[in-house]
């Protein structure tokens, strides 16, 4: 069955990544003696070995309890042992009702998981935030506990428990706390979030860092492994070394394109609004079921690697020291006729095609005029039509947010 099933997907005949769940509620799938997948959004890889439970990250605080329920159907074995692939909440909050039941757990990760938790206390309150608005999910609110891990490395870590081996490699990417796992004995990959099934998450617009171009050496690096398995944390299975290898260097090649295209343009001292426009990824790799901008976008990587690389001074003098947004937004206004003279204009610019300048004025004429019913209605309209538009979850959660905004006021 997931053999076949992961086909399908492999095919392009069946969606499964970070965006969507696939085959999630189905509990724990054997792909072969010893070793289960639990789909969900945050997949968790269990192990038995010699009455041993191990798990490859944990799953997210509302699944954690489904978790333990499917996982116990597949195996009664005392949970001893446990991987984070990275410090993200959909991957390290599922041990609690183990350790409720048996006995604490030792926990593996990179030793900058830590900071990413305290940094998150620190945090709170914006991640709520912004997971509220990229996921929308009003009622969401972000952890203030964790499971800190019992055992932090640096670079690469061996861990042996019974028959089997797991091999810890650092890696940065969509985190700076990224481990990758190998099981020779399976020779199985864990790639965790490094391969997601869509275009790797590189410049989430509302995030911390990214790092493009160490994501670029991490793929070639887990394509050097020649696994037969790969479970990501996110998205189907991928059986075959062949195939493995195809999907690691194609996205490798993808992210590598928008890399060296960017620092180019960086170099020849191009400003980042130029850049943002010219950079494009390859054509030939557009139809592959695994790079398919539907999370992330070229756009949103380009801007990450400007942030990494060139600071936050986007070339255009008069963004160094700007007057406040509204105030240009009156001064504008004023010129124009008026806040509904530029919500109109936004509505032509939106029947005309143009739908990012229709994006600017409606901002414009809501920051000129923010308790104006009219203009608020005009915003809804355009950012309704743009987040109907668009493939990227980013940009979708975005103008969806900014439209029901001005619903509530219009």
């Amino acid at each position: 069955m997931i053999i076949e099933y992961a086909e399908r997907v492999w095919r392009g005949e069946s969606d499964d990544s970070i965006v969507d769940a696939g085959i999630g509620g189905k509990g724990v799938q054997t792909i072969t003696d010893g070793l289960g997948w639990w789909p969900g959004f945050g997949n968790v890889i269990a192990f038995e070995t010699d009455g041993e439970l191990l798990l490859f990250d944990t799953s997210s605080p509302l699944s954690a309890s489904q978790l333990h329920e499917d996982v116990r159907k597949w195996s009664r074995a005392p949970l001893t042992t446990a991987f984070y692939s990275h410090g993200h909440i959909d991957h390290v909050f599922g041990t609690g009702p183990f350790e409720e039941a048996g006995p604490r757990a030792t926990i593996y990760a990179h030793e900058a998981v830590i900071d990413r938790f305290e940094r998150y206390l620190l945090t709170n309150g914006y991640n709520a935030v912004i997971n509220q608005r990229q996921f929308q999910s009003p009622e969401l609110r972000w952890p203030t506990r964790y499971r800190y891990p019992d055992v932090t490395y640096s670079s690469s870590l061996t861990v042996r428990r019974g028959g089997l081996t797991f091999d810890l490699l650092h890696a940065k990417g969509e985190t700076d706390d990224a481990t990758i796992g190998y099981v020779p004995e399976h020779r199985l990959l864990l790639p965790g979030d490094l391969f997601i099934w869509v275009t790797p998450n590189c410049g989430n617009p509302q995030k911390v860092q990214r790092y493009p171009r160490e994501w670029v050496h991490a793929l070639h690096r887990m394509a050097a492994l020649d696994a037969e398995i790969m479970l990501p944390s996110h998205g189907a299975p991928i059986f075959g070394r062949a195939r493995i290898r195809q999907a690691l260097l194609e996205t490798a090649e993808w992210l590598e394109s928008l890399v060296t295209q960017t620092l180019e343009l960086l170099n020849a001292g191009a400003r980042l609004d130029e850049i943002v426009h010219s950079v494009r990824p390859p054509a030939h790799l557009s139809d592959r079921p695994y790079l398919r901008a539907r999370y992330d976008e070229p756009e949103f990587v380009v801007r990450n690697l400007w942030r990494l690389y060139g600071g936050w001074y986007d070339g255009n003098p008069a963004n160094l020291k700007p007057a406040p947004d509204a105030v240009l937004a009156r001064s504008v206004a004023e010129l124009a006729g008026g806040a509904t003279a530029l919500a109109d204009a936004a509505l032509r610019a939106l029947s005309g095609g143009d739908e990012r300048l229709a994006g600017q004025l409606a901002e414009m004429a809501a920051l000129a005029a923010p308790d104006d019913a009219g203009v608020h209605r005009v915003r809804a309209e355009v950012f309704s039509t743009r987040a109907a538009g668009e493939l990227s979850l980013m940009a979708k959660g975005i103008f969806t947010w900014a439209a029901e905004e001005s619903r509530r006021r219009s």
